[in-house]
């Protein structure tokens, strides 16, 4: 964007809707699932984490699976997933999900040919299922060149706040750049299906991905503002004979900011 404090606004409008959207899922009892995928470093944490920033934690919740366990492994493929679906009113974010399978387990051979193969019959069933049953279900894939992914590999390398984000399995992936790409080729042939499609969110430039990403996603869901009651403080009760406690019967977090220049 040409100026932050233009997209600092389109990004605030957007997220009034999103809390707007929220309120109505809430009163319809709505399930909302949003699957976000990508290559590394595409920014789909970002995207995330801006979806839910003024969103109420108890209703809105990120799904973010760590690696199956030796018990999951021997468990039905999405049997972890189903766990964490939304019940009337939540809206859940996988960040990554079930496709875990048609990406790095099947680029890293951390899965069975047999295994992917039975993945990519059994999904669009899988999808169709939640589908049927109510869920409202919102993929996005974010796509970054390879020359923008190198860029932020490197700066993350020398970024301390950032250098968690880029493991051993980052580094693989990167030498692995064809074969994730026919890998999402292949995934979108059998997965990207008129009823639960993959939307794509062009994400060089982080900022224009957000605003896009977040203005599709207020468009495919069918919310209506609902007006809110209108709250009025009243006086608060007189305090009568209660009296604190002096200051120096607790302990204090030490005054670190006063030390700031």
């Amino acid at each position: 964007m040409a100026e932050n404090s233009a997209y600092d606004k389109a990004l605030l409008r957007l997220q009034e809707e999103l809390v707007k959207m929220q309120q109505w899922v809430r009163d319809e009892s709505k399930r909302i699932v949003i699957v976000v995928e990508g290559r590394d470093a595409a920014g789909k944490g970002g995207v995330i984490k801006r979806i839910t920033e003024y969103l109420n934690p108890r209703w809105c919740r990120i799904a973010a699976l760590p690696a199956p366990s030796d018990r999951e492994k021997t468990e039905w493929y999405f049997q972890r997933y189903i766990a964490h679906l939304p019940a009337g009113g939540e809206i859940v974010l996988f960040d990554r999900s079930w496709y875990n399978r048609s990406g790095v387990e099947r680029v890293m051979g951390l899965c069975t040919d047999e295994e992917y193969h039975r993945f990519l019959r059994q999904c669009p069933a899988f999808e169709r299922m939640l589908l049927d049953d109510g869920i409202v279900l919102v993929k996005y894939w974010f796509s970054v060149s390879d020359e923008e992914q190198e860029r932020r590999f490197k700066e993350r390398l020398n970024a301390p706040l950032k250098r968690w984000k880029l493991s051993e399995m980052d580094i693989e992936g990167r030498n692995r750049w064809v074969e994730y790409s026919k890998a999402k080729d292949e995934m979108f042939a059998h997965c990207d299906l008129p009823d639960s499609p993959w939307y794509e969110v062009e994400a060089d430039d982080k900022k224009r991905a957000r605003l896009n990403c977040i203005a599709h996603l207020l468009s495919v869901i069918p919310y209506q503002d609902r007006k809110l009651a209108k709250i009025k403080l009243p006086s608060r009760s007189p305090v009568g004979n209660y009296q604190r406690p002096p200051r120096d019967r607790y302990r204090h977090v030490p005054n670190y900011a006063a030390t700031i220049t």
